[in-house]
């Protein structure tokens, strides 16, 4: 059926909510655009006169439509190259959504996004709609169709799992910069022990190359082994910089609003470094490589403005 321009109007409204919550719930933005699209050709296909609450029609269109990627992304993740991480979103992109309160926030943030990855789809839908969107599990129970006490246990059961991975508290932004400031000339003296100072002792690194790039197939883990890895990763020489393409500049910046470090070759985004940064110390680093999942941060640095770069490499 044709849509009226009320009609049109109505779903660009919404549209900027249904691209938050559909990347919240897959990682990427790629395929966040792809479902909201989708959600738009269900929206154009139906008759919108008979559709009384068109917000909570298209939540629920949505939603399923992520649950169905959720369902096979699982099984191609099983073919993955290396090591999967999601898709990091530079500060300022709308994708980010809303960040008017704690549990919103961190329900964007890289190291939950990770941590999402072990819920099952159902769990997933279920804390995105409830802790960043503050859905009431009435309509959470209606958009799933579940129970409303089935709503409620499957929050419990989720929050667990990521309360578990996220049992320490995070630093302000001002130590943040300074533990980071402390990292790179760590890692850049070519010595381990100041490396290892400034980690905890479970902490991890894990690079995500997609196949495209060189990276680790898996993740380091323990003080010691991530500590040998960052000294080798920013080691100078002729040979890291052809691998990267060129002389590398460095910028601290926030992404899925953390700290981040944003590697940048000729205005190409070549990498970006999600920290995850606690009162112990660095807790964990989370890279962002592939090149695929690095197009939309290429096309919002080159949209801003940065500042000059912390460091410069090879």
């Amino acid at each position: 059926m044709a849509l009226t321009v009320s009609d049109v109007d109505r779903f660009e409204a919404a549209r900027p909510r249904l691209a938050a919550i559909a990347y919240r719930l897959l990682g990427s933005a790629t395929e966040a655009e792809d479902v909201v699209q989708e959600a738009y050709l269900r929206w154009q296909a139906a008759d919108t006169a008979r559709i009384e609450v068109p917000e909570a029609w298209l939540t629920k269109v949505l939603t399923n439509l992520c649950l169905n990627q959720l369902t096979s992304a699982r099984a191609r993740r099983e073919t993955y190259v290396g090591q999967w991480l999601p898709e990091p979103l530079l500060a300022g992109d709308p994708l980010l959504g809303p960040a008017d309160t704690a549990e919103r926030r961190e329900s964007v943030s890289y190291a939950v996004l990770v941590l999402l990855e072990r819920l099952t789809p159902v769990e997933r839908a279920v804390y995105v709609l409830r802790e960043a969107f503050d859905y009431p599990h009435r309509d959470i129970a209606r958009i799933l169709d579940l129970t409303e006490a089935a709503s409620q246990q499957i929050l419990h059961r989720a929050r667990k799992h990521v309360a578990d991975g996220r049992a320490r508290t995070e630093v302000d932004e001002a130590a943040a910069r300074r533990i980071i400031e402390e990292f790179l000339a760590a890692a850049t003296s070519g010595r381990t022990e100041p490396l290892v100072r400034l980690l905890t002792e479970d902490a991890v690194a894990v690079g995500d190359g997609g196949g495209k790039v060189p990276a680790a197939a898996r993740a380091f883990e323990g003080a010691v082994a991530v500590a040998k890895f960052m000294r080798g990763l920013f080691k100078q020489g002729p040979a890291q910089r052809a691998l990267a393409g060129g002389s590398v500049e460095l910028y601290l910046t926030t992404a899925n609003g953390g700290p981040a470090l944003v590697a940048v070759v000729d205005g190409r985004v070549i990498g970006v470094m999600c920290l995850e940064i606690t009162a112990d110390g660095i807790a964990a680093f989370r890279n962002q490589l592939n090149p695929d999942k690095l197009e939309r941060a290429t096309r919002r640095w080159a949209a801003t403005g940065h500042g000059d770069p912390l460091l410069r490499l090879f």
